[in-house]
């Protein structure tokens, strides 16, 4: 039976913490999940369940996410990156594998890209590396609502902007999916003192995916539909790092996680013990090799198999 423990720890005078459920017999090095934005420590549950048997599982709430406390205006990546070597050294381990996804992203491959010897594998899912003006602006419309009140319609607007639109695309589970992110903002919004700040920096914040990675190992996933950005983007964007594999889960669109969530774990888990993906379910195609790394994010999408 795995042991649950809560640290807090302190980074540039911040105060966060992380939660680690403890594998006592672990087959591959202890996996951190780095989620979105209003993702905190206790918003994983489908990887405590294909993961925990296998590794200690890590999730945290970093500064400005969950309990921790705010991030100071003008506060870049860096200091998310500086607290999750923070929880490595608490960990006491040589190596992690790291999971991020959408926002947690950004952060996962900061921190493999500042530190890859720390790095044993590296998951990335729903990777925002090409974003539109036409995006930002629908954001901006949304993070107004902030102004009257009208949390209602900035959940509405949110939840068009990070989900799919198009009936013609067969989301599983899309319409449940769609009424969990919608009452997850309210939630938020209603409960969390981070919420409007972090709607605030997601519009502000522009993350950089560019400068490519070597010596990692490395898996992205896309799901079939992601409107956020699209999956040529986000293989284009995999292409960047020498040796990645890059594969797409069918029926979904950027919120993966949440419309197969068993599926994405079960992904995860295959790579981080080196097992291969081709049976991993929910697959539209073979996992493929990405191409040699490049210095920088392809510009044109690639080519659709």
């Amino acid at each position: 039976m795995a042991d649950e423990i809560i640290r807090t720890l302190s980074v540039d005078g911040l105060r966060y913490g992380y939660r680690v459920l403890r594998q006592p017999a672990p087959r591959t090095e202890p996996v951190i999940v780095l989620g979105g934005a209003l993702q905190g420590m206790h918003g994983w549950p489908q990887m405590d369940d294909h993961l925990g048997p296998l590794a200690s599982v890590v999730t945290a709430d970093l500064p400005g996410m969950g309990d921790a406390d705010p991030m100071p205006a003008g506060t870049g990546n860096e200091v998310l990156c500086a607290a999750v070597a923070g929880i490595i050294d608490d960990l006491g381990v040589p190596k992690v594998n790291l999971f991020g996804f959408s926002y947690g992203t950004a952060i996962a491959f900061g921190c493999a890209r500042r530190d890859p010897g720390r790095v044993a594998r590296l998951v990335l899912g729903g990777v925002p590396s090409h974003i539109t003006d036409d995006q930002r602006d629908r954001w901006s419309r949304a993070v107004g609502r902030l102004e009257t009140g009208d949390l209602e319609g900035l959940a509405a607007l949110a939840a068009g902007v990070l989900m799919c639109q198009d009936p013609e695309r067969r989301v599983h589970r899309g319409e449940l999916a769609r009424r969990y992110v919608r009452r997850s903002f309210l939630h938020a919004l209603n409960h969390s003192p981070h919420a409007a700040r972090s709607l605030h920096r997601a519009l502000e914040h522009r993350p950089d995916f560019s400068g490519g990675l070597t010596g990692v190992p490395a898996l992205v996933f896309a799901g079939e539909h992601d409107t956020v950005t699209s999956p040529e983007r986000q293989r284009a964007f995999a292409a960047t790092i020498e040796g990645s594999r890059f594969v797409t889960i069918g029926d979904s669109d950027h919120w993966v996680v949440l419309e197969r969530p068993d599926d994405v774990a079960d992904l995860a888990a295959r790579f981080f013990t080196d097992r291969p993906l081709e049976q991993a379910p929910g697959l539209v195609a073979l996992p493929v090799q990405a191409r040699a790394a490049s210095p920088r994010v392809a510009g044109p999408p690639a080519t659709k198999r």
